[in-house]
C-alpha cells in the first residue's frame, strides 16, 4: 500500500509539473508563434481556422485555461512559399507567466522594475477618436531577432491580458 501511495504522489507530480504554463517572445504554454498549423491543431485538439477578419481568433484550452489563436498564410521560403502558421496569440489567464514571473495581474511598475534592462521595450497609450487617452496601456518586449513581441495589455496599470506575436516591423 505504501509503495502504491509513493507511485501516485510521484505520478500526481509528474502530471502537475508537465504543465507548461510558460509565456515568452516566442510562445503561451505549448503554442508557438510560426508554428504550422498541422502542429497547432494537434496542440489544440481540433483543427483551426484562418479568419478574415483579423479580431476572430480560435479559442483554444491549454492546460485547462483560455488561449486565443490567430492563424494567418505566411511566406516561410523558396520551397514552401505560403504556409498557414501560428501568427498571434493571447491570454487573460492569471497562470501563464514569464520565466521573470510576470503576467495577468502584475503592475506596471513591476514590469518596468523587472525588465529595465531588456535591450527593447516599450510603454504607450493610445488616444480615443475625442482625444482622450484609451483606458488600455501596453508594454512591450521587442524580440528584434525572433521578429516578435510580448505585449503586457494593461488597464488602471494592471496587467489584464498577454498577447504574443509576430512583429511585422523587423
Amino acid at each position: 500500500m505504501k509503495k502504491l501511495s509513493i507511485f501516485f504522489l510521484l505520478g500526481m507530480c509528474q502530471f502537475i509539473f508537465a504543465q507548461n504554463f510558460e509565456v515568452s517572445t516566442l510562445r503561451i504554454g505549448d503554442l508557438k508563434v510560426f508554428m504550422p498549423k498541422t502542429e497547432a491543431d494537434k496542440i489544440a485538439k481540433k483543427a483551426l481556422q484562418t479568419f478574415e477578419d483579423y479580431e476572430k481568433t480560435n479559442k483554444v484550452s491549454l492546460n485547462g485555461e483560455n488561449v486565443d489563436v490567430t492563424l494567418m498564410d505566411q511566406w516561410v521560403d523558396e520551397n514552401k512559399p505560403m504556409q498557414k502558421q501560428v501568427y498571434s496569440l493571447k491570454t487573460k489567464s492569471p497562470k501563464f507567466k514569464t520565466k521573470s514571473g510576470m503576467g495577468v495581474g502584475n503592475t506596471r511598475d513591476q514590469l518596468i522594475d523587472t525588465y529595465r534592462n531588456y535591450a527593447n521595450f516599450e510603454v504607450h497609450q493610445y488616444k480615443d477618436e475625442n482625444g482622450k487617452n484609451d483606458k488600455q496601456s501596453f508594454f512591450t518586449l521587442n524580440d528584434y531577432d525572433a521578429g516578435t513581441y510580448l505585449t503586457f495589455v494593461m488597464e488602471n496599470n494592471i496587467v489584464v491580458e498577454i498577447m504574443v506575436g509576430m512583429n511585422e516591423g523587423c
